[in-house]
């Protein structure tokens, strides 16, 4: 599921935000954090896919980066990735994990994610596939000095804005 949820993080807040000074790269690691933190902490759908520890995540970033504002211009992608793997994940339709934990304890169970039928999982990296090639194009990526640039700062050129 890195696909989809990797490129579909990064379109959404790039198609948000409009921001070619954020960096896209953490965007798309942040969104892969609650499956990659919940399958080796949790073992199974934890608390990585509830919205309080996106929240808190966002909270540490900002005070962690009081006065040092290009410091929290690239933290913040984390953030932003992981509420976008909440909302991909549609992890709000489990009352129980969302809201940990005022709703009560975390649901044992597979990660979302890992739990779905393997037709479904293709379909959505299919689909993150496709939302990859569009992010490559628009964000002109073919140019070699632009790639260079993304791969070492995942800032995007102001040209492509």
């Amino acid at each position: 599921m890195v696909l989809w949820f990797g490129a579909l993080a990064m379109a959404g807040t790039f198609l948000v935000f409009q921001d070619s000074a954020l960096d896209y790269r953490l965007v798309a690691l942040g969104a892969l954090v609650p499956d990659l933190f919940d399958a080796i902490v949790a073992r199974g759908v934890g608390p990585f896919h509830s919205i309080v520890v996106a929240v808190g995540v966002l909270m540490g970033v900002m005070v962690a980066t009081v006065g040092r504002r290009s410091v929290r211009r690239r933290a913040l992608a984390i953030p932003i990735g992981m509420f976008g793997h909440l909302v991909l994940d549609a992890a709000f339709a489990r009352t129980n994990v969302f809201w940990w934990p005022f709703a009560g304890r975390v649901a044992h169970g597979p990660i979302p994610s890992f739990g779905r039928p393997v037709a479904l999982v293709v379909g959505q990296e299919v689909v993150g596939l496709a939302v990859g090639a569009w992010l490559w194009n628009r964000f002109g990526l073919r140019d070699q000095a632009r790639r260079r640039k993304f791969a070492k700062t995942g800032r995007l050129d102001r040209k492509v804005m």
